[in-house]
């Protein structure tokens, strides 16, 4: 396949064909964290299928209906992947995490089609990062949790789960068998690294978690939010470079005196939308919390310093 861009044209709602056992869904949540917005992926060309992150059950001032009309098409998400579904059996929907905007419309779909829910566990815990997407689902039950290694399978497919924590805990990618596609949810995604903040983002997780990947041979990545990568062993060598070019960042700076987050952020993140800020300040605290259980940095409440060895 060749590099593939999301069109402009695609609007949420619309279902778009990747290869013949795999189709997305975008969902009606744009913002500066999901970029066009969540991509519910749906597998198998058969009589029967899996929804893997059927996302959140709706955006704006309809955000807690599934199916009041709130985009383009004038349906809500759920209604428009019941749409893309229409003639086969869904037989499992499958979340890689609970952030919103992933895991709410779970339960909805699961009403509509009685198919279990099936993933990563239940995680629900006080997050102090400032995006109002990555708070956690508080109603997200699964009927099945999967654990690293096993898999789900119906009418031509097989998906199996990769356990891979670091954004969240509980966070799960999907590999499809048959095709060598795997399914990242917000672990690795073209367009953005992954958010990893603390209590639960881990950053030593993160990065075992890409080195895994890095180790798998897996042909390409759906991920949640953005492009296809089509090159995926580049880019999660990409990836891990510049995390560890994040940490080398910050232990100059903590070198040099600069012990403060948002000043970190600021010298760190230079041209960054403001917005993001507070995003960004979260996965300079894990990179921190990191270095502080390996003997390298320590606090003092909100000032960070170098530990002398």
């Amino acid at each position: 396949m060749s590099e593939r861009e999301w069109p402009d044209s695609i609007r949420a709602g619309e279902t778009e064909q990747l290869e013949p056992l795999v189709r997305r869904v975008l969902a009606p949540n744009p913002s500066p964290y999901t970029y066009t917005g969540t991509q519910t992926w749906l597998v198998g060309a058969g009589k029967d299928v899996a929804v893997i992150d059927p996302g959140p059950t709706g955006s704006g001032k309809s955000a807690g209906d599934p199916f009041k009309s709130d985009d383009a098409h004038g349906e809500g998400h759920v209604e428009a992947i019941l749409r893309a579904v229409a003639g086969q059996k869904v037989t499992a929907i499958m979340c890689t995490h609970t952030h919103r905007d992933h895991s709410p419309a779970a339960a909805p779909l699961k009403q509509e089609t009685g198919a279990p829910i099936i993933g990563c566990a239940p995680l629900v815990i006080e997050d102090s990062g400032p995006r109002a997407d990555s708070a956690f689902d508080p109603d997200y039950t699964p009927n099945r949790v999967l654990t690293d290694g096993e898999t789900v399978s119906g009418d031509g497919w097989t998906l199996e789960a990769v356990a891979t924590p670091g954004h969240t805990s509980n966070h799960l990618c999907f590999a499809l068998i048959e095709t060598g596609a795997l399914f990242t949810g917000d672990h690795v995604m073209k367009w953005s690294t992954s958010v990893v903040s603390p209590p639960d983002g881990d950053m030593r997780a993160y990065m075992a978690s890409l080195q895994k990947l890095y180790d798998r041979g897996d042909s390409v990545y759906y991920p949640a939010h953005g492009p296809a990568v089509e090159k995926p062993k580049q880019l999660v060598r990409g990836m891990i470079g510049h995390r560890r070019q994040r940490e080398r960042q910050i232990l100059n700076l903590l070198e040099k005196g600069e012990g403060h987050i948002p000043s970190m952020v600021l010298e760190m993140y230079k041209g960054l939308d403001k917005r993001l800020h507070g995003a960004a300040g979260r996965s300079v605290l894990a990179h921190l919390i990191d270095l502080q259980t390996r003997g390298m940095a320590d606090n003092d409440g909100d000032l960070w310093a170098i530990t002398n060895s």
